[in-house]
């Protein structure tokens, strides 16, 4: 049978909702990553290695909360950039921190704040929700402390793509799933994170 533009478009549509990982990193994962997600934001928050000049060192991340870009820095002027959402006017924080702590698919312990807002939350007040596709933290989270301060800020995935480049947060720095894991395996504890 001749390959049409129907069965090519149609294996490439196919293509495009297939999982990130293949078959056996897949198995590991409490829910899908899809590398469709990454269509829901807009193009300018698409992950890409750019042009980066700064004074901090290699394997440092830089946090540009007012652009709402996160740049791991590559060394020799370039950087892996990615979009981040950030924290809701008045939310945001901005300083140094250290990476102290890493874990996939992350239990999420809802603030007060958040139990007030959405009174359904206070069943997750004690144990926290697990890690899985309605967490809000998504697939990873990396853990940022100040000495051995935790701040209580993350940088994680999400379960809502289409806050990705938007003021959403409560301070925290949220990523598309397929970029959170592309950074997660790429930094180690230790790693400096300055956020601005």
């Amino acid at each position: 049978m001749p390959l049409t533009r129907r069965h090519f478009l149609g294996s490439a549509a196919a293509a495009a909702a297939l999982p990130l990982f293949g078959e056996q990193a897949f198995a590991r994962e409490l829910a899908p990553i899809f590398a469709s997600e990454a269509q829901e934001v807009p193009y300018r928050f698409r992950r890409r290695e750019v042009d980066f000049e700064t004074a901090e060192p290699v394997g440092t991340i830089v946090v540009d909360t007012e652009k709402r870009y996160l740049y791991h820095v590559l060394g020799q002027g370039r950087a892996m950039r990615y979009g981040v959402g950030v924290g809701d006017d008045g939310k945001t924080w901005a300083g140094r921190a250290v990476i102290r702590r890493k874990t996939e698919w992350p239990v999420w312990r809802p603030t007060p704040e958040h139990i007030a807002r959405w009174p359904k939350l206070e069943q997750y007040r004690v144990d926290g929700m697990p890690g899985g596709r309605d967490n809000p933290m998504g697939a990873r989270a990396l853990y940022l402390y100040q000495g051995k301060v935790d701040t209580l800020y993350r940088i994680h995935g999400t379960n809502k793509p289409k806050g990705v480049g938007r003021k959403v947060t409560s301070g925290c720095l949220r990523m598309l799933n397929v970029d959170i894991v592309h950074l997660y395996e790429r930094v180690e504890i230790g790693t400096e994170v300055l956020v601005t």
